[in-house]
């Protein structure tokens, strides 16, 4: 079983319902985990910048942060990690990329996932994986391919 703790600590007022955020999270673990545990916390821009700030080492909010829980040897958990989401940052690139707003949130949502799984795209070669793989998840979500027809790097 998957659980996911969802913390609303935005002033947004159009967010996705919450079993879309389960949905979205299901799909991106099907066939790669059964039970595992995670929280998504929806925030605005200035808990964005601070945690990228003091994470990331980078000024301003930015659209997804994942920190994945570090095993502890010897302790066993299916706790998964947790996913940071800016509303307003969302809500302002799907705009400025013309995209559908509840797509992009999916987007984040799988986005996010995938990083507490273990990927990433540090190199032209890894994100050419993940973004093959968000594409496949968000497709079979019934959602458009996130990169347009053909992937970028």
């Amino acid at each position: 079983m998957i659980e996911v703790e969802l913390q609303i600590a935005s002033q947004a007022k159009t967010l996705p319902h919450p079993s879309q955020f389960r949905e979205w999270i299901n799909v991106t673990l099907s066939n790669r985990l059964k039970t595992a545990e995670m929280t998504i916390r929806i925030v605005d821009e200035e808990e964005s910048a601070e945690l990228n700030q003091q994470y990331r080492r980078k000024k301003g909010p930015t659209n997804v942060l994942s920190f994945p829980y570090q095993q502890i040897p010897g302790v066993i958990t299916r706790l998964l990690g947790d996913i940071i989401i800016c509303a307003p940052v969302v809500e302002a690139e799907a705009t400025a990329q013309n995209k559908d707003l509840l797509a992009h949130w999916a987007h984040m949502v799988v986005h996010g996932t995938l990083h507490l799984l273990g990927f990433n795209h540090e190199f032209n070669e890894d994100a050419e994986e993940m973004e093959g793989m968000e594409t496949e998840i968000l497709v079979r979500l019934g959602f458009p391919p996130p990169y347009g027809d053909t992937l970028t790097s």
